[in-house]
Formats: structure tokens, C-alpha cells, sequence
């Protein structure tokens, strides 16, 4: 270990199991905590079953249901029932409907400095904001941590991001992240840690810093996070958990793979464009375009400043008609504070509509735009179709923005509106756990109820040694989970019946995709661009394609937790030793790999043989030895179970 540590590496070697702090290097991490969400958590809870475990072996695990509220069927009900049990029979907290959105609630009731969280959710990095590290992973990733097993990694780099001077009035912490996208772009944060240093940290809010840290998701990071400081100490004092806090930051001559500057006094208000989160302009470039709707909440901004800035933007005024504006506290308590503070009020006489406190819109779950229209939103994604609208143009800004926009109609720099009003709201959040359910003592009885939605999890099988595939799909750069397998109320009402969601693969890129495959009855593969596999952790977007005979991802580049999702599942991810043979690879090319098991574990490199035209493509695998022992054994639930 160095003599001088920074903070990223303070947490990690608290937590090590296996490896070297060496950049590149596998490691093995213990979490303290797990969470999980309804949109991924019944798949968790599924593989925790497998393990045949009487309870969870972290210190806490929390069940949050905050995804799917929307009940039009028996779907999510029954799910929620499911999820309720297995809380109970296996010690896990829940958080039940109404309560809120899983990182605002973790972040203000159970986040600790200096620890490290483990979700089953891309954005579980907000706990950063207060100094504990979160990653986000695959569900079977979270099954095994909470079955007692490290969590596997390689060593990210750590890139210091230094902040120097104040925001500006009507600038955001938004703008920090936006920015910091405007310049790395979607992949830009692959394989890293954003540590944030320098005396800006000390005039940004946790709430300010949890902005940033949800979102640095959107840069392709492993995680993201502040130091804990007094700012920080503040904070646990206003959510009555002062006990909690401990200060932590990195030493003094700490080394980084690499250092970023941002001053925070330059920054202008910004906005992210259709569709993707790092195509981004200053706010007054494009200033004047009619808008029909703007949604202020989501796990990003969802907090009581974030709401007390929209309401002091529309205090005494009335939206235009043409304008529908969509409020979504992050949680329970934030909506009670709101109403106590005169901020529900002010919103609701300004003509906004008022959701149930949850993720909704964000994920397509309800408030789905126009067709056509545009859409200003304080959300952290915007690809094409996530708002459940294919030819919707959402674009991405911050509360204040998006007030200002809903207030005039078209996207407005908050900055036309004068001098920016001072927050007068207040700093003591009430404890409500009320939506908090404690599990009963271990050794109670508990019964699993299982609704009819509810199917046994997919069975993999061990690599062959010869495997002959057809390029079934052809996809360009930034593939999303979203254009794997949708997200909306719709589809993630079938999270747990993974025969039923397959019928949805890749539809948002080929429509008759799935009547193909089944067509083809046979192995197939996918060829991919760069960062294939961009965005939510969501596991069904490799169960739904293996479910249908996916064997091979051969890509350009891949995102972190897609590419860990189909080591899980024993899927193969190749990446391409020639970037520029991706134009040699067509659709319904058929290419061969011999002698596979052998090859993975003796060499680096393979080679894609489409005898039919004498066609060789060099590919190459970056798995480590362990990661060749999971493809080889047909996934992470075979590895641990031959292994036990």
C-alpha cells in the first residue's frame, strides 16, 4: 500500500479481500451494505434462493420498491408481494411502495463515511455525496455479495477531480456533471473512480455532491465520491444521524491516475440534448425552443433544495397551457417537508402535476411524452425511447432550468429571470421510517409467496469447445441496456419472467429481431461498436438474449457492468483486435471457434473463422483467470456451486 493514500484507496483497502490496489489489477471488495430495487431485485432474490442461505451475510441489506408503482396488472403487485417475503424470511429491510426512490432514501437513512455499498443498480455511486463508496452491478453480482462472497473488480484508476472557486447564481451542481460529460463524453469514465478534491468541495451541499455522483454513471465510472467533511457532518445532523458521521478524506501528497480542473465560477447553466447525456450545450444556444413538458425529480434531483428552487421560479405564476410540468419528489419525507415549507402548495397553484414519490418518469413508468415533442427533464438518461416516447426529444438540465423552461414554455436560461431568490427552507429533516420494515428475528417462519409472473430463474450451460454462430445483430457505438431490452411500466412488469421479457430483445434495433432468432434455432452472436452495453445494470438485458441462444458479444469496447453480466451468465465478450474489422463482419455471417476452452485458458487472443468465405477476424479476451473459470463453468451460479 502507499504511504500516501487517497480516499478511493482508503475504502478499498478497508475492504479488500483479494489482489493489489495496481490499476488494472482484479481485486476482491467486502460491502457493508446491499440494496436493491424492484426492477432488478426479484432477480436477485431469486439467485439468493439458489444458494440455499437462511439469511443474508452483509450487516445490512435493503429492499427497495420504487421502479414499478404503477399497477395495471397483477404483474408488479404480485412482485411486490414476493419481494415483501423474501425480505422477511432472509432479514433484509424493506422499503415499501410510497416510500421513495432507493438512493434518496439510502443516502439519507443508512449511508455511512468510509464504507462501501454494493447495488444492484447503475446509480447506487450517489452514497459518494457522503463519503461512502457505492458501486452499482448485476443482480447475480449482488445475489453473491449478499450470500457472504466478495465483490470482484478490476482496480479502477482514480481521477482527481479538483474544484476550484464557487457556482455562480442559477449554476448547479448539474452543470458540474454536464460538463464534465461535455468533455469526456459517454465512455469517457470507463474503468475510473471520480474522486473530488480542491475548496469548491466545501460549497457544495451533499445533495449537491449526490447530484454528481449519481450521474458520473453517465460517464461510464465505477464510482464516484466526495470526502466527508463539515459539510457532510451538517448533513447527517439534519437527518438526525450525527452518530454516523466520521470525516474522511484522502491524505496530503495522495498520487492520482490522472487530475481533471474545474472551476466552478466559469460554469454556465446546461443542458443535455437528444439522446445522449453527453451531448451537451450551453443553455442559451439553444434558448427559445417551444416545449410541452418538463419533469423535475428522479434519483438526480428529487431532493427539498432541488424542489424549493422550482417552486421560488414559480411562486405566483401560472404554467402556460401548452406546457404539462411534472413533480416528483424523491421521497417520502421530501414531500412532507415540501407541504411543511409551503413548496407543494406553490407548485401545485403554478398547475404542476404531482406523481407518487418514486422513479416513474425517468424509466418510462408513466408521464410518457407526446409523440414528437420535446421534453425537459432534471433526469439522468435521456436515450432514445427510455421516456417510453420512440421519437420524444428529452433533454437534460437542472431544476432551475427546467422550472424556468416549464414557466415560459421554451427552454430558458434561468439567468433571463433576474436575480436568483435565497432558499429560505429548512435544515432539520423529521425522521419518518414509518415505510421501513425491520425483519423479524432470524428463525421466525416466513412463506415465500410467488405470484404467476414469477419464473424459475435460466438455467446456463458449460462453454463447449467448438462453437459455430450467426451474426443475428449488427449495432453501431453507445448501445444501451435500454435498446436491449426496454425499460417502461410495460416491460418491467416482467422482470421476473424472463421467457415473456425475451420476446422484447433488441426491438428498439431490429423489430423482427426475435421472430429471427427463433427462425434460426441455433448459437448466435452479437458484433457491437464501442461501449457496448452503456447504461442501466438491469441483468435481463444478457438473460433475455441467452434466454434465446446468445452465446458471444464480439464488440469494439464494452461497459463495465454489461460486460461483468455476461461473464455471470457465461456469455463470451471478445473484443475486436482490429477495431476497423468490424466493417469485414456482415449480418447472418456464420464464424467458428475451435478448440475454445483450451484457447481461453492458454491464450489472449482468438481468431473468428468464417470458412465460407475465408474470412478470419482476430479477436481478443481481457478475462482474467478467474472470469475464464466462470465462462468455462456456464456462469458465476454453476462457478460457486462446483466450488462449495
Amino acid at each position: 500500500m502507499p504511504q500516501s493514500m487517497n480516499l478511493t484507496q482508503k475504502i478499498l483497502a478497508a475492504h479488500l479481500v483479494e489482489g493489489s490496489l495496481e490499476p488494472g489489477s482484479e481485486i476482491a471488495i467486502k460491502p457493508d451494505q446491499v440494496l436493491t430495487q424492484d426492477a432488478t431485485g426479484t432477480m436477485v432474490y431469486l439467485q439468493f434462493e439458489t444458494t440455499g442461505l437462511n439469511r443474508i451475510k452483509v450487516d445490512l441489506g435493503v429492499s427497495y420498491i420504487d421502479h414499478n408503482l404503477l399497477q395495471v396488472g397483477y404483474e408488479n403487485a404480485d412482485d411486490h408481494r414476493y419481494l415483501a417475503s423474501v425480505a422477511a424470511k432472509f432479514g433484509v429491510h424493506l422499503s415499501r411502495a410510497g416510500n421513495g426512490i432507493c438512493h434518496q432514501i439510502h443516502l439519507e437513512r443508512f449511508v455511512r463515511p468510509g464504507g462501501f455499498l454494493l447495488g444492484s443498480d447503475s446509480h447506487t455511486p450517489t452514497a459518494g455525496g457522503a463519503g461512502m463508496l457505492g458501486i452499482g452491478a448485476g443482480g447475480l453480482d449482488v445475489a453473491v455479495a449478499l450470500a457472504g462472497a466478495p465483490y470482484f473488480l478490476r482496480m479502477p484508476r482514480v481521477v482527481r477531480v479538483e474544484l476550484r472557486g464557487r457556482l455562480r447564481p442559477w449554476v448547479a451542481a448539474k452543470d458540474v456533471i454536464l460538463e464534465l460529460l461535455r468533455r469526456l463524453t459517454v465512455k469517457g469514465g470507463v474503468g475510473c473512480i471520480f474522486e473530488y478534491t480542491g475548496p469548491g468541495v466545501a460549497t457544495l451541499s451533499v445533495y449537491e455532491r449526490a447530484t454528481i455522483c449519481n450521474m458520473g454513471a453517465e460517464l461510464g465510472a465505477t464510482s464516484s465520491l466526495f470526502p466527508s467533511d463539515e459539510r457532510t457532518r451538517e448533513f447527517f445532523q439534519s437527518v438526525g444521524r450525527e452518530e454516523d458521521w466520521q470525516p474522511l478524506e484522502a491524505d496530503v501528497g495522495a498520487d492520482y491516475d490522472e487530475e481533471i480542473v474545474i472551476n466552478l465560477d466559469e460554469l454556465e447553466p446546461l443542458i443535455a440534448q437528444p439522446h445522449s447525456p453527453d451531448n451537451v450545450v450551453k443553455v442559451n444556444e439553444i434558448a427559445g425552443m417551444p416545449v410541452q413538458q418538463v419533469v423535475i425529480g428522479s434519483c438526480t434531483n428529487s431532493s427539498l433544495e432541488d424542489m424549493a428552487i422550482a417552486a421560488e421560479i414559480l411562486k405566483g405564476k401560472v404554467i402556460p397551457p401548452h406546457v404539462s410540468l411534472v413533480i416528483a419528489p424523491g421521497t417520502r419525507r421530501i414531500l412532507r417537508m415540501m407541504i411543511a415549507n409551503g413548496i407543494l402548495d406553490t407548485l401545485i397553484e403554478s398547475g404542476a402535476r404531482i406523481l407518487e414519490v418514486g422513479c416513474g418518469p425517468c424509466n418510462g413508468i408513466g408521464q410518457s411524452p407526446a409523440s414528437g415533442s420535446v421534453s425537459v427533464r432534471t433526469v439522468n438518461r435521456n436515450y432514445r425511447g427510455r421516456s417510453g416516447t420512440e421519437d420524444a426529444l428529452v433533454y437534460i438540465a437542472s431544476p432551475a432550468v427546467a422550472a424556468a423552461t416549464a414557466l415560459r414554455g421554451r427552454i430558458t436560461d434561468p439567468r433571463e429571470l433576474g436575480d436568483m431568490p435565497e432558499l429560505k427552507i429548512s435544515k432539520i429533516y423529521p425522521v419518518d421510517d414509518n415505510l421501513i420494515v425491520t425483519p423479524p428475528p432470524e428463525g421466525e417462519k416466513v412463506e415465500i409467496v410467488r405470484g404467476p409472473n414469477i419464473k424459475p430463474v435460466p438455467q446456463t450451460d458449460p462453454l463447449p469447445d467448438k462453437l459455430e454462430l450467426t451474426v443475428m445483430l449488427k449495432a453501431g457505438d453507445n448501445v444501451s441496456t435500454d435498446d436491449i431490452i426496454p425499460g417502461g411500466a410495460r416491460l418491467l412488469s416482467l422482470r421476473s419472467n424472463i421467457p415473456a421479457m425475451a420476446e422484447y430483445t433488441f426491438s428498439r434495433l431490429d423489430s423482427g429481431f426475435v421472430g429471427r432468432v427463433k427462425e434460426h434455432n441455433r448459437p448466435w452472436m452479437v458484433v457491437g461498436g464501442e461501449n457496448f452495453g452503456q447504461g442501466s445494470s438491469r441483468e435481463h438485458a444478457v438473460l433475455a438474449p441467452l434466454y434465446l441462444g446468445l452465446k458471444v458479444v464480439v464488440a469494439k469496447s464494452f461497459a463495465r457492468i454489461y460486460r461483468q453480466n455476461l461473464i455471470n451468465y457465461g456469455v463470451l465478450p471478445l473484443i475486436l483486435a482490429e477495431p476497423e474489422d468490424y466493417a469485414c463482419i456482415s449480418l447472418g455471417a456464420v464464424f467458428t471457434l475451435e478448440r475454445l476452452r483450451n484457447k481461453l485458458l492458454e491464450e489472449k487472443s482468438l481468431v473468428l473463422e468464417d470458412k465460407s468465405k475465408g474470412l478470419k477476424i482476430p479477436v481478443v479476451h481481457d478475462l482474467s483467470q478467474r472470469e475464464v473459470e466462470l465462462i468455462l463453468s456456464g456462469g458465476l451460479l454453476r462457478y460457486v456451486g462446483s466450488n462449495n
